[in-house]
């Protein structure tokens, strides 16, 4: 057991690469390490109608109870091509997309609980485990105002993608 560690440490010595070549470079242990200015996102094209940090969690029908999804950044983007806007949730520092669905001009947020800070909706075609999918989901921010500015943001967006909607 001994040596098979050694070889693992071995095995990396002199290969490593300094993080300022290129757009990756190779720690220690074999894991590569992204650099975070060349990384793509597909927010390339999008233009940033919100920006917040909130905890998601989705409804499970099945059980009948609230599965937390993460607490992140959500954004409103707007696509400079197409003018569509889609809701898009990242978990902090993993940034793994816990919701990812266009606004619906129908899809109304509703006061969750009766808090001034939560606000619950149903989603219709989320993309966060690659195919769409009807979820509800609850946002909570950190204070009212927080939560009364994206309420603002997502009905602006709703009213947008409204007239998009009926210039088709």
């Amino acid at each position: 057991e001994e040596k098979k560690e050694e070889k693992k440490e071995g095995e990396g010595a002199g290969e490593e690469k300094k993080e300022g070549e290129g757009a990756a470079a190779e720690s220690a242990s074999g894991l590569q390490i992204l650099d975070k200015e060349k990384q793509q996102t597909n927010e390339e094209n999008e233009d940033i109608l919100f920006k917040d940090r909130a905890k998601l969690w989705r409804f499970v029908s099945d059980s009948k109870e609230w599965k937390e999804r993460g607490t992140g950044e959500v954004k409103l983007l707007q696509d400079r091509d197409t003018k569509k806007i889609r809701l898009l949730m990242r978990r902090e520092k993993t940034l793994k997309i816990c919701a990812n669905h266009y606004v619906e001009p129908k899809v109304e947020l509703k006061e969750h609980s009766g808090s001034s800070r939560a606000w619950l909706w149903t989603a219709i075609g989320d993309f966060t485990d690659g195919e769409a999918k009807t979820e509800i989901f609850a946002m909570r921010f950190s204070d009212a105002d927080a939560a009364k500015k994206y309420k603002v943001a997502y009905d602006e967006a709703r009213e947008a993608m409204s007239k998009l909607q009926s210039e088709k």
